[in-house]
């Protein structure tokens, strides 16, 4: 599914560059459950921004689907990241002023999905996160589980085939994180590919497979 060869990633001050990401070789699979970790400022999130075309490496390879997106311009690549990817943030970034049910119709908008299917669409994915009776709350309404729960149902409403999430339980007691990571682990089970970057040890567990970072390298 993704194939990153030589990725490097700095950012220049005059004449010195500061490097997030360095060479980075990987390979996710179709499927795959991969947990990256790493001490604060090694270069996790910068990764996941760029699996995520959010953002784009200095130098490097990257593939997605064989489609190889270092050469695509911004649009190209949002559009594959609509179609394909589901992000989830620590900080859950829903929009505040659009109550639950508006947050999880807003990507198939993005899609021009037609309105019975939104509205289908939209009311699954509410009972599946047994959120049905929050569809009218705005997030400052929610608790931190509860908004995170409908960033996750946000993220793969559009049925996305890789979902990235960075330190999702973040801001989470241990028993609202639980929950989260245990929709995590029946989304894959389900064939969805997901990446986690993240410094628990409990929910790096729910990975197949941890890679660490250290300094912008991959630890062998």
């Amino acid at each position: 599914m993704i194939r990153l060869e030589n990725i490097t990633k700095f950012y220049s001050t005059g004449y010195i560059k500061t490097f997030v990401l360095r060479d980075i070789n990987l390979e996710i699979k179709e499927g795959e459950f991969l947990t990256i970790m790493g001490p604060s400022g090694a270069g996790k999130s910068t990764l996941l921004h760029i699996m995520g075309m959010l953002d784009v490496p200095s130098s490097g390879k990257y593939y997605f689907y064989d489609t190889e997106i270092h050469r695509l311009n911004e649009r190209k690549r949002s559009e594959i990241h609509k179609y394909h990817i589901g992000f989830v943030f620590q900080s859950y970034h829903l929009i505040d002023d659009l109550t639950v049910y508006e947050n999880l119709e807003t990507p198939l908008l993005y899609k021009k999905v037609k309105g019975s299917e939104r509205k289908s669409l939209v009311c699954d994915t509410l009972d599946q996160f047994n959120i049905v009776a929050k569809k009218d709350l705005f997030p400052n309404q929610l608790s931190g589980g509860q908004q995170q729960r409908v960033a996750i149902a946000r993220a793969i409403i559009t049925k996305p085939k890789l979902i990235l999430a960075d330190e999702p339980t973040g801001n989470l007691n241990s028993k609202e994180g639980k929950v989260i990571m245990d929709l995590f682990k029946e989304l894959n089970e389900k064939g969805t590919t997901i990446v986690q970057v993240t410094h628990s040890e409990k929910n790096a567990a729910y990975g197949r497979r941890i890679i660490n970072l250290l300094d912008g390298w991959i630890q062998d």
